[in-house]
């Protein structure tokens, strides 16, 4: 399967324009000099629940409007920020949208797709669990079970990609957290599309390095998961598809802790004054653990989410701050 085209991308840009503006992309004096790099950071935290997956979500209801429309109810798994994106683009097509958690997952997270109309599941002790008991939900119900990789989901995600690299100054290399896959095969989709030369990398934690051992291996490795603060980064079984495009467009995989994380997060906060969650500061944090080579660089990071609960963020900005935090 090929990722999307220039023309497929503006189409799906189409789709999310009229629902939601571009979001913006800004070089913060304070964080360049922190990465010693001129830095842009995409802020998809900025979209109307910020976080990116609205933009595919918009994309595959679009098409699933069209294609499908005796379809009257939805049901998927999230660990947040998709579940959001799914329960907000339902409730717009007029669908029933049931959303499957884990237990332990983000209560403001929780209380957001609630507020959207969707009915809560909590099952499992991980994603992948809860994804398993979302395509029981589809059997036993026929609700049409919407998955967590789809091409169609890339194509929205494309859009962000497009609008940073048509936005900011020609980028040596670009950083993007990877959950499971769609934001960075978008980027790697755009970069393809309009031709350039640009460095992708991903950005994964160390906690959930399965997609890291997948580029690695060139096939899908699952692997257990213990991550809690980058929650968003959760996968235990990559998407083949996934795999694939990241095997033929990305540069190199990076693992990023927790502690590295929390960092990126009380950076970003400090710097340009903006909230992220773990996922949404693994690409910061995959920049500056990589600063000595970036020196001198106009790199680009992907803050993909700012939906944090407010105690986890309360705890992140109180931590004692290490040398990388200071710097």
């Amino acid at each position: 399967m090929e990722l999307p085209s220039l023309d497929a991308i503006e189409r799906a840009a189409q789709v999310i324009g009229r629902t939601m503006p571009p979001t913006p992309q800004f070089s913060w004096p304070l964080l360049n000099a922190r990465a010693r790099a001129e830095v842009w950071v995409k802020h998809e935290n900025h979209t109307q629940l910020g976080a990116l997956k609205l933009r595919g979500a918009l994309v595959y209801f679009d098409w699933l409007r069209q294609a499908h429309p005796e379809i009257r109810s939805v049901v998927c798994a999230t660990r947040g920020n998709f579940g959001q994106a799914i329960g907000f683009a339902a409730k717009q097509n007029g669908l029933d949208a049931t959303i499957i958690v884990p237990f332990g997952n983000s209560r403001e997270k929780n209380r957001a797709m609630r507020s959207l109309g969707a009915e809560l599941i909590e099952h499992g002790s991980d994603f992948q669990a809860a994804a398993e008991y979302s395509q029981q939900i589809a059997e036993q119900t026929g609700a049409h079970r919407v998955p967590s990789f789809h091409p169609l989901l890339v194509h929205g995600t494309a859009t962000y990609a497009l609008e940073l690299l048509r936005g900011a100054p020609a980028l040596d290399t670009v950083y993007v957290p990877i959950g499971m896959g769609s934001s960075i095969c978008g980027m790697v989709a755009a970069r393809n599309a309009l031709g350039l030369s640009t460095c992708i990398v991903g950005v994964v934690s160390d906690a959930a390095p399965a997609y890291a051992l997948s580029f690695l291996e060139r096939r899908p490795v699952a692997h257990e998961v213990k991550t809690v603060l980058a929650d968003g980064l959760a996968c235990r079984t990559p998407d083949a598809q996934a795999v694939d495009w990241m095997v033929g467009g990305v540069e190199r995989m990076i693992e990023v802790s927790e502690e590295q994380v929390a960092e990126a997060m009380l950076a970003l906060y400090q710097d340009t004054h903006n909230v992220a969650e773990g996922a949404g500061a693994a690409a910061l944090a995959g920049l500056l653990s990589e600063r000595d080579q970036m020196q001198g660089k106009r790199v680009g990071i992907v803050l993909t989410g700012g939906n944090v609960d407010s105690d986890i963020f309360a705890e992140v900005l109180t931590v004692p701050q290490t040398a990388t935090s200071r710097a």
